[in-house]
């Protein structure tokens, strides 16, 4: 099927409920995959208290949170195959309600105290089917979302995938942070903790109606006959795309869970500020990241992704190394804040251009599978394990500005991506 057919083809151009219907999927989906970040330090103390240092019990805890990213591939390659051919509708109604599944595990899960290391265990599994449900929701829901754009917007429809994880992040961080404030020490790590979880579950019907009134747009959908090709030969023929894109996200992944994540638990871990007040870390770089992750795809459909992808990234490459400095050497809440800003601005302005450039490489038939195989490969070692990589690192090292070396050679490997990938913005897909 030719370019023009299958832009004649496809879907009338996305309402506002459309892109609101899977925004706020995508969001409760990442909710329910990255509170357990902002709960690390006090999860390190429940399910892992083998060692009295609380660097290493985060560490655990961290490894623990990698371990969701191990099974991102699996499920990116199972539900992303399975949104190219079955659509991608019922591929997203499917990962939000494993999701469901692998946040109940932790409402249920008995702390070490309480049941040795079963406890742990169910903890290791939740994040495992959550790290399966996610790894697909994010190759399908770009997907649909660039497939409602035209050739001139598609920046700007896939820049809602970034702003609905960011929205995710700071509904839980915020979460994390009203209930730490209005629940006594003690009540919060002998059952506040499980609440953050059930929100989370409670929700996802929610997300289930609102995904159920999208309009598909899949190949099979569109353009059935585009489909006869078995998928395997095809992302075989595409393993330059696979490669380039693989090493591109190395260089957003990395640094995004240095300075969204890992900042505030090294706040409170290393610099020994309150669990309370070093969450607003992570909602700063939530809330900027809601506030520009559209103006970025904006821009990047004016100026083209490679450059849009390039220079804000040189940015955070340079201010990296010296922000940390400027945090362990000045500790307090407005340092930290300042240096949250200052990186998380160049960190979401080359983010948003470098999602929208993935599913560009691949043609839709395999567009699910291939974005999702791209993203979850390059998220599942070197951001899974970033945090876990940071704090390692300082117990190496014993240097606490570490962590920014970690993320500055993540960007150093991506620019190899970025010198492999073609422009494809405003220009015509298959």
């Amino acid at each position: 099927m030719t370019a023009a057919q299958l832009s004649a083809a496809r879907p009338a151009a996305p309402s506002r409920r459309a892109i609101t219907a899977i925004t706020v999927g995508n969001a409760l989906e990442f909710y329910d995959f990255i509170v357990y970040s902002a709960l690390a330090t006090l999860m390190g103390r429940l399910f892992f208290p083998f060692s009295d240092e609380p660097l290493l019990q985060l560490m655990l805890s961290f490894a623990v949170f990698g371990t969701g990213f191990i099974s991102r591939p699996i499920g990116g390659i199972v539900i992303g195959l399975y949104a190219d051919r079955k659509g991608r509708k019922p591929a997203l109604r499917l990962s939000l309600w494993l999701m469901a599944i692998g946040s109940m595990l932790f409402v249920v899960a008995p702390t070490y105290a309480q049941a040795g290391l079963l406890g742990p265990v169910l903890v290791v599994l939740g994040r495992l089917v959550q790290g399966f449900a996610v790894g697909g929701q994010v190759g399908a829901a770009t997907s649909m979302l660039m497939e409602y754009a035209d050739d001139k917007s598609r920046g700007y429809y896939c820049s809602w995938q970034l702003f609905s994880q960011g929205l995710g992040v700071l509904a839980g961080t915020l979460t994390v942070s009203l209930l730490s404030a209005l629940l006594p020490a003690a009540a919060m790590e002998a059952w506040g903790w499980r609440l953050v979880f059930a929100i989370g579950v409670l929700a996802i019907p929610v997300g289930e109606y609102i995904r159920s009134q999208l309009d598909e747009t899949a190949a099979s959908a569109v353009a059935p006959q585009a489909t006869t090709e078995p998928a395997g030969p095809l992302l075989r023929r595409h393993g330059r795309q696979i490669l380039a894109g693989v090493l591109l996200t190395i260089g957003g992944t990395g640094p995004n869970f240095i300075i969204a994540h890992y900042l505030a638990n090294h706040a409170v871990t290393v610099l020994g500020m309150p669990l309370a007040v070093a969450i607003w870390a992570a909602s700063t770089a939530a809330l900027l990241q809601v506030l520009l992750s559209v103006a970025a795809g904006r821009w990047s459909d004016r100026v083209g992704r490679r450059r849009s992808i390039l220079w804000p990234r040189l940015v955070l490459l340079l201010l990296l190394y010296p922000g940390f400095m400027l945090l362990n050497a000045a500790p307090g809440l407005p340092t930290l804040l300042l240096v949250v800003v200052l990186l998380t601005v160049p960190l979401v302005l080359t983010a948003v251009p470098s999602i929208a450039v993935l599913p560009e490489l691949f043609p839709r038939r395999i567009r699910a599978s291939g974005m999702s195989i791209v993203y979850c490969v390059g998220v599942m070692i070197f951001g899974g394990f970033a945090q876990f990589f940071a704090a390692g690192l300082i117990r190496l090292t014993g240097d606490p500005n570490a962590p920014a070396l970690y993320a500055v050679l993540c960007i150093l490997v991506s620019m190899i991506g970025l010198a492999m990938v073609p422009e494809t913005a405003n220009r015509p897909l298959d």
